[in-house]
């Protein structure tokens, strides 16, 4: 849920003023606008003008790893040895997966 920090403080009077009937009725606004949509259905409709890309082909020039890069052995991608967060049994793990 998201927390508006410039919103005024209630005092703890205020919070004791507060119903169970009005706490019930705002929750229950909150909820009545919301809807469930499936986005792989609403995505499957929308379409950008002139973006017809199936007649393309990408080319992609790839190099090998170099030698001041690693591979992580948990997510599998290729890192610079800068992001290398330390190793496991040899393994080296980057340190977005060490997070």
């Amino acid at each position: 849920m998201a927390t508006d920090y410039d919103a005024p403080r209630k005092t703890e009077e205020d919070l004791s003023e507060d119903s169970l009937q009005e706490l019930q009725a705002r929750r229950s606004d909150k909820n009545s606008g919301v809807v469930d949509e499936d986005e792989t259905e609403a995505a499957e409709g929308f379409e950008l003008p002139g973006a017809d890309l199936s007649g393309e082909e990408l080319s992609v020039r790839v190099l090998p790893r170099q030698a001041d890069e690693f591979t992580c052995t948990r997510c599998y991608l290729v890192h610079h040895r800068s992001q290398l967060a330390y190793e496991n049994d040899g393994q080296p793990v980057c340190s977005e997966c060490a997070a």
